[in-house]
């Protein structure tokens, strides 16, 4: 993780940008007596209309971005998790896919051109996009890449009222705002705040209230403890639960099980931040030109599944579940003496590669309805470390 001070500057209109969103955020702290909730603060830099990091115009994703997720990475990832999809809409588990944040649109143009390989097209592929900029990307890139299967296409801004079929979310829940607590000396939990200081912004404690004291007392943290609590997250998980009639979920994130979550060792928590293909952990430092992250807690999601009535069906790495659906066999496709081979090679290995995505990444079923056996679980599930 790099420090602030080594980071490339921004361009004047991008620090221009940056002064509208601190401005907003000066504002909604002024507004609620001079201290905002950290969660609070994350959703204006990320998903303020017209401003946050999500809503506004500039480049996120990819090479040219500050970060590149699996779909950008390979389109291997989006072939071999189709694999899965396919079993699902052939089974009696719904006939539609629902993609939650599809970013740039390359996860659902590469699964919708591999769907179309299998002849297994689901019936409709939504999109739940909150970011009217995004939308509109994914819309360019299905437009480009399968512009004859757009009329299955259609783009939502809440969950829909029922749904059944395959919902999909790949880093997805990293980027829902989290709450920051800490425990003081005598075990007493805090809520972590955003003040103004000066030109710019500070972290104040308040006495945590609520559901959220509820969870961090749970937790049983040691004094000194800081870390996250993500309760957007788990709300979602049970929005999710509500409307689906039956079919499977599949998240795929960056995290851990509760215990490895909160280990002792993980005292200062998982919160990130990228720009520019760069991790610190400054979340001050140019409000609406960065990305702000963490780590999944897979048990805290699991439970909210449970208490929602999902069945959780599988919980394993990614480098495990995309060998169980055969990402070599898509990749012996390929000539393996064309240069197109060496370079899937090469992003082979790096989605599964423990050194790089394989391990940190997981991924998470939860099912409702739908008896079908998941073939991404068939090795190597870890449904008992949650």
């Amino acid at each position: 993780m790099e420090s602030a001070d080594s980071l490339p500057a921004p361009s004047a209109e991008a620090l221009a940008h940056s002064g509208q969103v601190a401005a907003r955020l000066r504002e909604a702290i002024a507004g609620a007596g001079g201290w905002i909730a950290f969660e609070r603060f994350m959703a204006i830099v990320l998903y303020e209309p017209g401003l946050g990091y999500y809503s506004a115009g500039a480049r996120k994703l990819g090479r040219a971005g500050d970060f590149i997720t699996a779909p950008e990475l390979s389109p291997l990832f989006g072939q071999t998790l189709a694999r899965q999809v396919a079993d699902a809409l052939a089974a009696d588990c719904g006939r539609d896919v629902l993609e939650i944040g599809a970013g740039s649109g390359a996860l659902a143009a590469t699964l919708l051109e591999e769907l179309e390989r299998l002849d297994s097209l689901p019936d409709q592929y939504l999109i739940l996009e909150l970011s009217a900029d995004l939308r509109e990307r994914s819309r360019d890139t299905l437009a480009a890449r399968v512009p004859h299967l757009m009329e299955r296409v259609a783009w939502l801004n809440r969950l829909p009222p029922s749904f059944s079929g395959v919902a999909l979310g790949n880093e997805v829940i990293d980027a829902m705002p989290v709450h920051l607590v800490q425990t003081d000396q005598d075990g007493k939990a805090d809520e972590l705040g955003v003040t103004i200081s000066g030109d710019g912004f500070a972290m104040a404690p308040r006495p945590a209230q609520g559901e959220l004291r509820q969870a961090v007392q749970a937790l049983k943290l040691p004094a000194g403890y800081r870390t996250e609590i993500g309760l957007q997250a788990r709300a979602f998980i049970t929005s999710l639960a509500q409307v689906m009639e039956r079919g499977i979920a599949l998240f795929i994130d960056y995290g851990f099980p509760g215990r490895e979550y909160y280990h002792a060792d993980r005292h200062e928590g998982t919160l990130m931040c990228h720009y520019r293909h760069r991790a610190h952990d400054d979340p001050f430092l140019h409000p609406g030109l960065q990305d702000i992250t963490s780590h999944v807690d897979f048990s805290a999601i699991a439970r909210a599944a449970a208490d929602a009535g999902f069945e959780l069906a599988g919980f394993t790495s990614q480098a495990q579940f995309l060998i169980n659906c055969g990402i070599t066999d898509v990749l012996a496709r390929v000539p393996p003496d064309s240069s197109e081979y060496l370079a899937l090679s090469n992003q082979a290995n790096r989605l599964l590669s423990p050194a790089e995505m394989g391990e940190l990444f997981k991924v998470i079923a939860l099912r409702r309805l739908c008896a079908l056996p998941l073939r991404g679980f068939a090795s190597g599930d870890r449904r008992n470390a949650l």
